[in-house]
């Protein structure tokens, strides 16, 4: 009997991962972990498992550790600050962490119109409007018929912006 390799088990979950099958997904690819513990792949498809499960803890630390074993992890910081904003509860504190992420991914990434977009969210909740606004208009600028975008910088000049 042909054992799979670590590869092979990722793919396959993966694969469920693609298709929904989040837990049949994440026994997949913790077999992968367990024959080789150091790929930052494997931890962030088994994180974005956890994330679509609402397991956001598991997902938080998988997405952590996916980055301390590739700090170019664009996606991963994306998807970690995306789980703090998402929270209703989030502190200032918790916000300004999810701002360095997205910050980090901007750095991988200028023109990620998503970090973009909840770059401006985030500093429109920490109440820095002018920050919120200059994330929007780097956004505009890429992006120009962006709707979502263009509607928050409206309100924010409607409502917060004297």
């Amino acid at each position: 009997m042909e054992t799979q390799t670590y590869k092979e088990y990722l793919d396959e979950g993966i694969f469920c991962f693609q298709n929904a099958e989040y837990n049949k997904a994440i026994e997949l690819i913790n077999q992968s972990i367990q024959l080789k513990n150091d790929f930052e792949i494997s931890y962030f498809y088994r994180a974005a498992c956890h994330h679509a499960l609402n397991k956001l803890d598991e997902a938080m630390l998988d997405y952590t550790k996916s980055i301390k074993l590739n700090p170019k992890m664009t996606d991963a910081y994306y998807n970690r600050a995306k789980i703090i904003l998402e929270k209703n509860n989030s502190s200032e504190k918790e916000i300004l962490k999810a701002v360095d992420d997205l910050n980090c991914a901007l750095s991988l990434d200028e023109k990620f119109i998503d970090a973009l977009f909840a770059l401006a969210a985030a500093k429109k909740k920490l109440k820095d409007y002018h920050g919120a606004l200059e994330s929007l208009e780097k956004l505009l600028t890429i992006e120009p018929n962006a709707l979502h975008a263009k509607a928050l910088k409206k309100l924010i000049l409607q409502k917060y912006i004297i």
